[in-house]
């Protein structure tokens, strides 16, 4: 059951707007700190992995190219975000709240680069893994596709982020048990909410009469 179209449905739509939205609140919810037992985390903990499920939606029902163009229009509307807030931090500021404001908009260079590399490059190997199981899996075992896509793009993610973030900060023999804290907890979440994750899949699939396999992607890989 797959129909090729080149319209973005209304619900594509909603889960653009979900993705992008979790991305743009995670470098803000990232300045929120909190303790999980000996482990210091952000606020981004909470957010952040509802990509990653809405990743899996996309690359799920509407496949690896309509995935792929999912992450770079959230890339393009962060990076857009991150700009504007950095322009309006720029601005000679009146008032008591100028810091606050710097606290939250003055993203270090650093931090940017590594939240945006991480972000594309966990995204695109939660959507790769996804997309090439289910051609393998011959569309069986979602519930196993879910959980290796997230834990795999996590893994990617917090090894570029933190590495790159948190150099000088965190000691390095420290970060790999930060790191896999961090995707640890993360891929959690997702075992949490799947049955949430598996009913909308479900929903969205009968609601879009739509289910891809990318076949011609990954026989092209495969070849070249």
């Amino acid at each position: 059951m797959q129909k090729k179209t080149q319209q973005v449905s209304v619900l594509f739509a909603v889960m653009a707007t979900l993705f992008t939205t979790c991305l743009m609140a995670a470098n803000l919810f990232a300045l929120k700190q909190f303790s999980f037992g000996p482990v210091n985390f952000t606020g981004a903990l909470l957010v952040f992995p509802l990509s990653y499920i809405i990743n899996d939606v996309v690359a799920e029902v509407w496949g690896f190219r309509r995935a792929r163009m999912l992450i770079w229009t959230a890339f393009g509307m962060n990076f857009l975000f991150v700009m504007l807030g950095a322009v309006v931090d720029a601005l000679p500021g009146v008032g008591d709240n100028v810091e606050s404001f710097h606290t939250i908009f003055g993203l270090a260079p650093r931090v940017a680069v590594a939240s945006f590399l991480a972000f594309l490059v966990g995204s695109f190997v939660n959507a790769a893994v996804m997309s090439r199981m289910k051609v393998w899996s011959k569309g069986r075992w979602f519930v196993l596709r879910a959980v290796a896509s997230t834990l795999a793009g996590e893994l990617c993610d917090s090894m570029i982020f933190f590495p790159i973030a948190l150099a000088g900060i965190v000691p390095w023999e420290v970060m790999p048990s930060f790191v896999l804290w961090q995707v640890g907890l993360k891929t959690l979440y997702e075992l949490v909410v799947l049955p949430i994750t598996v009913r909308v899949v479900r929903v969205v699939k009968k609601k879009e009469n739509t289910d891809v396999f990318d076949l011609d992607i990954w026989k092209k890989v495969k070849k070249g």
